[in-house]
């Protein structure tokens, strides 16, 4: 029998409707957003919720969290924070975790039950050789059964957020098991690098409203300019191609690392393509060596909107940061619109 929709039931999918706008470049100025991460209840705050620059949250969700059982998604809490944004005028981004930095496991349980997953995760490392130490766990992106799942997950979230939420990021590509003892027996660079690829590929293919950002840091098997085997700039060349946008998690500009992977390509990205990078825990306590003095928060705005051109700044939490100094830098700024402009 057809249910019958109510008043409030029409009301509602209309508003939805509504929201469901493209991702386009926002314009020449960045928009910006806080990275609550994990922290989503601090979203009703009224530093935040009043702010007339902040254009929204990025919030992060865990694979495990998504996806409890196989093919049961439970998206009620992503749902009820977006709503509440909505009701706000504020936006969100989210964040979909597959990899964490500690003895936790963020995939789904059925992931290593079934053995047709092999385990369904890898432990991964920080530094090189023997004396790598262990850095928390990491989906096996590189199988394709594995794959398979998560991007049936982005694709159930495509079906019911696609054009409400202002974006989805694919977490870092960075990832170590740089000693043979470490590496999982089927794990190569290249069939890694093929596989972040197409993950990137196929959400966006998924994700045909809401823009996509691939945080495409690093990429194991090469350290640019001297071992340069194209796989990080491959993921640039396709951002361009396929449409995805890029970016990192952390606005490093004194960092030779960062110079010379994400920062470095960002910058030289052509027009059109979407760029995304976040300020977190640590970065505004990293030395600007002209100076010798901590960077400022106004130093890395500039770095953003100048040398990177940034569409999307996600600025952390970590105090006294946050309250002192990121926090009145953007009331200087004009106000955030509530939406990004319609086709």
């Amino acid at each position: 029998m057809r249910r019958l929709l109510t008043r409030r039931g029409w009301s509602f999918l209309f508003s939805a409707a509504s929201l469901a706008v493209p991702c386009v470049r926002p314009g020449d100025a960045p928009r910006h957003f806080i990275y609550f991460g994990a922290a989503r209840a601090r979203i009703v705050e009224p530093s935040f919720l009043a702010h007339p620059a902040l254009a929204g949250a990025q919030l992060r969700f865990t694979w495990r969290e998504l996806e409890p059982e196989r093919d049961r998604y439970e998206f009620g809490e992503l749902r009820a924070r977006l709503e509440l944004l909505e009701r706000h005028g504020k936006r969100l981004w989210i964040q979909v975790q597959d990899a964490s930095f500690g003895e936790t496991d963020l995939t789904p349980a059925y992931l290593r039950a079934d053995s047709s997953f092999h385990g369904g995760s890898a432990r991964k490392y920080e530094g090189e050789g023997e004396a790598a130490r262990f850095d928390g766990w990491v989906a096996r992106r590189w199988d394709p059964a594995v794959r398979t799942r998560y991007l049936r997950l982005l694709q159930a979230l495509a079906r019911e957020f696609d054009g409400r939420l202002e974006g989805v990021n694919l977490p870092e590509t960075a990832v170590s098991f740089d000693h043979p003892s470490h590496r999982p027996v089927d794990f190569t660079d290249s069939a890694y690098a093929a596989a972040i690829r197409t993950v990137a590929a196929d959400a966006r293919a998924a994700f045909t409203r809401s823009c996509v950002v691939l945080y495409a840091n690093f990429m194991p098997g090469e350290w640019l300019p001297g071992n340069d085997r194209g796989y990080l700039r491959t993921l640039y060349a396709d951002a361009a191609r396929v449409g995805f946008g890029v970016g990192g998690p952390d606005i490093l500009p004194h960092r030779r690392g960062q110079q010379n992977h994400s920062l470095a390509l960002v910058a030289a990205r052509p027009a059109g393509v979407i760029a995304a990078m976040a300020v977190q825990d640590g970065n505004l306590r990293e030395i600007d060596p002209a100076t010798g003095q901590p960077v400022t928060a106004a130093d890395l705005l500039a770095f953003a909107r100048g040398r990177l051109r940034l569409d999307y700044v996600f600025w952390g939490t970590e105090e006294p940061f946050y309250t002192r100094d990121v926090l009145p830098l953007l009331r200087t700024l004009p106000s955030a619109t509530p939406e990004r402009p319609r086709d």
